[in-house]
Formats: C-alpha cells, sequence, structure tokens
C-alpha cells in the first residue's frame, strides 16, 4: 500500500536525523488498512514512539478506544518492537491524562497523520463542540474537548484532542480520507473561512508543514 510505504520512508528519514522518531495517529475506518500495512515495514521499530491524535474518553483496553485500534492494526508483526504512549490510562483522571500527554509531547513528532468525519471535524475538534475556540487557540498540545450533541461524537463526548499548537510542530503531516461524500466535505471546507464549522481546515491552515491529502474511493 503506498501510504503505508510512504510513512516507513518518513520514519527511516527521522531515523536517520535523530535516535528516535515519533508518530501521531488518528483513529477511524480510514486508516485500519493502513496501519496493518505499515506493521510489516523493514525499520527498526524499536527506535519508534508511537502515540495518539485523539481518544475517546475510556480505557485504553476498551474496545471503543484508539488505543485498542492502533494495538490491534499497527502493534503487531514488525510493529510489535515500537513503544506505545496511550492517552488514557487506568485510574488517571481526565485532567492527569491531558497533563501527562503534554508532558510527552515535548517530545516533538516527526509525522502527524489525521483523519476528518462526515460533520468536518478533525482529531476531535468537533464542529460548535463546546470550548472549540478555545481549544484552536490553545498553547499546550493537547486539550479536554467535551462534545456533547455533536452528532461526530456518538456517544463519547468527552476527549483529549491534538490543538492547532501541537500539529504546528511535526514536519509531516497527512491528511487520510476515503469517498466522494468525504472529498465534497474537504472540498466544503476549503472554500469555508470557518474552522467552528469546519474544524479539519485546522489541518492546511495552521502554520507549519504543508498538508498532504491522501484519498481514496
Amino acid at each position: 500500500m503506498a501510504i503505508a510505504a510512504h510513512l516507513a520512508d518518513f520514519l527511516r528519514e527521522a531515523l536517520q536525523r535523530s535516535a528516535r522518531a515519533r508518530i501521531l495517529l488518528s483513529g477511524g475506518k480510514t486508516p485500519e488498512p493502513v496501519y496493518r500495512a505499515l506493521a510489516h515495514a523493514d525499520l527498526d521499530w524499536s527506535h519508534v514512539d508511537v502515540a495518539l491524535v485523539d481518544e475517546r474518553w475510556l480505557q485504553p483496553d476498551d474496545p471503543d478506544s484508539n488505543a485498542h485500534l492502533i494495538r490491534n492494526t499497527l502493534l503487531r508483526e514488525r510493529a510489535a518492537a515500537a513503544h506505545f504512549e496511550p492517552l488514557t490510562r487506568a485510574g488517571r483522571t481526565l485532567a492527569a491524562s491531558v497533563q501527562l500527554a503534554n508532558a510527552h509531547a515535548r517530545c516533538e513528532p516527526d509525522i502527524i497523520v489525521l483523519g476528518m468525519g462526515d460533520d468536518g471535524h478533525t482529531a476531535s475538534l468537533f464542529p460548535r463542540a463546546r470550548g472549540l475556540e478555545r481549544a484552536l487557540n490553545a498553547d499546550a498540545d493537547y486539550v479536554a474537548i467535551d462534545a456533547t450533541g455533536c452528532d461526530g461524537a456518538g456517544g463519547w463526548p468527552m476527549r483529549i484532542s491534538l490543538t492547532p499548537a501541537g500539529l504546528s510542530k511535526a514536519p509531516r503531516r497527512l491528511l487520510l480520507i476515503r469517498g466522494e461524500g468525504k472529498q465534497r466535505v474537504l472540498d466544503r471546507a476549503l472554500k469555508s473561512d470557518d474552522p467552528g464549522e469546519f474544524p479539519v481546515r485546522v489541518a492546511f491552515t495552521t502554520p507549519g508543514a504543508s498538508l498532504q491529502v491522501h484519498w481514496c474511493p
């Protein structure tokens, strides 16, 4: 798979520059086959740190968590040797989890892989979510998000999410989308000037790396 091959190349480049490479990954169905293919990549996974773009306020072993998805798609085969940092842990409060996420974020990412929902959200930045404007303007890399009432959040309104401040630090920034419906949503976001309506706009308006968009039918 071409995207997985690109990600593997980016990780190899990062490992040539530094002793460790760091990649932030999103959940969702779209990247699953990419992660499964990337798990077979021939690189020094023992020097790769894998972390998350966002997470539902669930235990990391919950089947609906992004951590569970990453463990069951990427962290197998050769990639089982990677170091994984879930955003939630048993016995830790939401505030403490956000604090730890920001502590880990002092190690800047080399690659960030984003997704986009049918509502135009990316990470856990949902349209019109409570505190969205605060999150978009935060100095911290991660914040807690209350997406109560946001359809795209489903039954998991409480979230931890990467912010534009955290996004700006990575030299590689990718957006993976699938289907004509999401292509139309992205087209609308490109024409809009309102990140409150289309938070995915932060993927291409946040200063730093140029966004690479990978789309498949």
